[in-house]
């Protein structure tokens, strides 16, 4: 058996994630587009690929950790192509996390009270910043400086609702620093290094988003919603409490070495997929490659160039 190639790889990140989204179903959004998610997916794990850094993470973790990851935008309806979502390797395996942006979107989406507005915003030195209770009437004014690049100070966040209602929530610098360095599940990740700013509105968004009432449509997006908050918690542990349940390190993986051991096993039976997903998982197969899903017969050549294996 040929030494395993990136394309294999990707390959067989790609055929997992597919059985993933086809076991699961039932816990996509409606109007889901499999097609364009599994290929925005993919392009995302190659541009990691690309980076010597990230391919180093890459080979560290378990390789089968990354469709479950992966699929867990899908569930939510997230793109991680467009940011909305990040897939990041760390104590051994692909975890899921939500961007600010992605946080917005579900908010909007699932609401039990529809929403009219929620943002969030950072505050720096020398802006104005006032909140205020008045015979039970919240208010908040803010008014930066124009173009402010001052040191940050803290940041906070809003929900109007179109019943006029609203709710906010604040959290000075002090405090986001010890969420990001007590509970963070990286805390000194890419996102926190180079998009700080980001990362304080979605600290303070994520906590106001306990406030409003989410409605998933199943299990499997309350699940996914919950995974995606950059910090961990253990019951529901609050800054100032129990430590926060970090991920096990584990032991570092070379993932192109497991998908060179999973070829030289025998094919996976077409058995391991639930019956009454199988025909759909089949219909796809042959969809996209024109021919079913079969163990080695279905992998590529190494004489063939090494481009983005999904059509």
């Amino acid at each position: 058996m040929a030494q395993a190639t990136t394309k294999d790889w990707l390959d067989g990140i790609q055929k997992g994630l597919l059985q993933q989204l086809t076991e699961n179903k039932g816990a996509l959004p409606k109007g889901f587009n499999q097609d364009r998610f599994i290929l925005n997916s993919i392009t995302v794990i190659r541009d990691m690929l690309r980076d010597s850094k990230k391919k180093k993470q890459l080979q560290e973790i378990d390789y089968t950790s990354i469709p479950i990851c992966l699929a867990k935008g899908a569930f939510l309806g997230l793109d991680f192509f467009n940011g909305e979502c990040y897939a990041i390797p760390y104590g051994g395996e692909m975890k899921f996390q939500t961007d600010y942006k992605g946080e917005i979107k579900l908010c909007k989406r699932y609401s039990k009270n529809e929403i009219k507005d929620i943002f969030a915003k950072v505050v720096r030195e020398g802006d104005f910043f006032e909140e205020s209770v008045d015979s039970g009437v919240q208010n908040v004014v803010y008014k930066p400086l124009p173009f402010s690049n001052k040191p940050l100070v803290g940041a906070f966040a809003i929900v109007v609702f179109k019943d006029g209602s609203m709710l906010y929530d604040t959290m000075g610098k002090e405090e986001i620093e010890n969420v990001r360095n007590t509970y963070s599940k990286a805390a000194n990740s890419q996102a926190w290094v180079s998009s700080t700013g980001e990362m304080y509105k979605k600290t303070v968004l994520r906590r106001l988003c306990k406030l409003i009432d989410l409605d998933f449509d199943n299990i499997e997006q309350m699940r996914a919603y919950e995974d995606g908050g950059d910090a961990e918690f253990r019951n529901t542990a609050l800054p100032g409490n129990t430590p926060a349940a970090l991920p096990d390190n584990g032991t570092p993986v070379d993932v192109f070495a497991q998908v060179r051991d999973a070829q030289a096993k025998e094919p996976v039976p077409a058995g391991s997929i639930p019956e009454s997903n199988l025909e759909d998982f089949r219909k796809f197969e042959e969809q996209q490659y024109g021919q079913p899903p079969v163990g080695e017969d279905f992998m590529i050549p190494d004489d063939i160039e090494d481009e983005l294996p999904f059509r």
